[in-house]
C-alpha cells in the first residue's frame, strides 16, 4: 500500500508540475502565437527610428507577425525629389523596416503608393498653373513611381495599400491631384484612375496583394456603398483588386449593438464578393484613461478582434502603433488619446488581454502557416 500511495504522489506532482508548466506557456504567449493558430496577421504600423528604442523594437518582434511603415513608403517620404534629380528616391528608412521583419519573421504590408497628402513638394508645386503638368506627364510621373517601389519590394511586401482614400464620406470621388488636379487622365471617369494604378501595381508585382484602403468605411453608410460598387464592378472585370483594407480608427461610440451589427454586414458584404478583408489601422481613441474608460476600450478591442475571427475573408488584425507613447491620435484630437494596446510606458493595458482573449478563445481556422 505504501508503494502504491508513493507513485501517487509522484503521479500528482508530475501532474501539478506538467499543469504549471503549460499555464506558464499560456501566460508567455504572445499576440503573435495566438493570431497565427487562428488563421490572421496581428500587425502595427511602425517607424523606423523607433527601433532604437529597446522596448520599443523588442515588442515589435516579439508580439507581431506582420509591420507596415507608418509613413516611410508614403510618396513625399520615399520618393522626396524629382526623377531629374541624381537621387530621386530615398528607400533607407523602410529598407530598415523590411530588414527588421524578415530578422524577425515578419510580413511587410506597404502603404500606401497613391495618396492626396504627403504628397512632395516638388510634385505639388507642378499640379498649379502657371507651371502646371499635364494629365499625360502627370501619369507618367505616377506610373514610373509606383514600378519603382513595388520592384524594389518585390518579393519583401506581400501586400499593398495601392490607393488610400479616394472617396468623400458621401460617396463620390475625392478631389486630389491624381484624380482631377489635375489627375492622370481620368478626371470625371470615377474610380478608372483607381483601376488604373492598380494594373501598374500588378504589372510591377504580379505575386504581391493589392489593397484599396478608406476610414470611415466600417459601417454600411454611402462612402462604404461607393467602395462596395467600385470592387463588385472591378471583380467583374478581372480588375487586379485582392482585398479592402477598414482602417477602424473609432472611439467608444462605436460600441453599441446597431453599430457593430452594421460593420460586421458590411464586412460580409465584401467578402462574399471574393474578397479578402484587412483591418489595417485600429485605434480606439479615449477622453481619458480612467479604469472605466480602459475597461470600455478593452471590450470594444475585443469587439472589434472576434469581427475579424468570424469570418474567414478576414486576414488581418493591425493596430495603427502599438504604444501610446508614440500615436498620433493626441496630435490630430485635442484632449483624446490612450488609444493602443501598450501605455505610454510600454505597460500592457486591458486592451491587450482582451485582444488576446478573443484571439485565444476563437476557434482555430487552419493547421497550415501562414505565407
Amino acid at each position: 500500500m505504501k508503494l502504491v500511495a508513493f507513485v501517487s504522489a509522484v503521479l500528482l506532482l508530475l501532474t501539478i508540475s506538467s499543469s504549471s508548466s503549460t499555464r506558464a506557456k499560456t501566460s508567455a504567449q504572445t499576440l503573435r502565437d495566438a493570431a497565427e493558430v487562428r488563421g490572421v496577421h496581428i500587425g502595427t504600423a511602425v517607424a523606423s527610428r523607433l527601433l532604437s528604442e529597446p522596448e520599443y523594437a523588442q515588442i515589435l518582434g516579439a508580439e507581431f507577425s506582420q509591420l507596415e511603415p507608418e509613413n516611410e513608403m508614403k510618396f513625399g517620404l520615399i520618393h522626396p525629389r524629382p526623377d531629374n534629380d541624381p537621387q530621386p528616391y530615398d528607400f533607407k528608412g523602410a529598407d530598415e523596416l523590411v530588414a527588421f521583419a524578415a530578422t524577425h519573421q515578419m510580413l511587410v504590408r506597404g502603404h500606401t503608393l497613391v495618396w492626396h497628402r504627403q504628397v512632395p513638394a516638388w510634385l505639388t508645386a507642378r499640379a498649379q498653373p502657371p507651371n502646371q503638368l499635364a494629365p499625360t506627364e502627370l501619369a507618367e510621373i505616377l506610373h514610373k513611381h509606383i514600378q519603382t517601389v513595388v520592384s524594389h519590394y518585390t518579393g519583401k511586401v506581400y501586400a499593398w495599400d495601392v490607393v488610400n482614400e479616394a472617396f468623400n464620406d458621401d460617396g463620390t470621388m475625392r478631389e486630389t491631384i491624381w484624380y482631377d488636379l489635375p489627375g492622370i487622365g481620368h478626371a470625371g471617369q470615377a474610380t478608372k484612375y483607381i483601376e488604373q494604378a492598380l494594373l501598374w501595381a500588378h504589372s510591377a508585382d504580379r505575386h504581391t496583394r493589392l489593397f484599396y484602403n478608406d476610414y470611415d468605411a466600417e459601417l454600411v453608410n454611402p462612402k462604404s456603398d461607393a467602395i462596395y460598387a467600385m470592387a463588385s464592378d472591378f471583380k467583374k472585370r478581372g480588375v487586379p483588386l485582392n482585398g479592402i483594407g477598414f482602417q477602424v480608427h473609432v472611439d467608444l461610440a462605436f460600441d453599441n449593438p446597431a453599430t457593430l451589427a452594421s460593420f460586421r454586414k458590411n464586412l460580409k458584404r465584401f467578402a462574399a464578393l471574393g474578397l479578402e478583408i484587412q483591418f489595417t489601422e485600429i485605434d480606439v481613441r479615449l477622453k481619458d484613461s480612467s479604469p472605466a474608460s480602459l475597461q470600455a476600450q478593452a471590450h470594444l478591442y475585443s469587439e472589434i478582434t472576434k469581427a475579424c475571427l468570424e469570418l474567414s475573408a478576414c486576414k488581418a488584425i493591425q493596430t495603427w502603433g502599438f504604444t501610446d507613447k508614440h500615436s498620433w491620435i493626441p496630435g490630430f484630437y485635442p484632449g483624446m488619446g490612450w488609444a493602443l494596446l501598450w501605455d505610454a510606458d510600454y505597460k500592457k493595458k486591458p486592451s491587450y488581454a482582451a485582444v488576446m482573449n478573443a484571439l485565444s478563445a476563437a476557434r482555430p481556422r487552419t493547421a497550415k502557416k501562414l505565407p
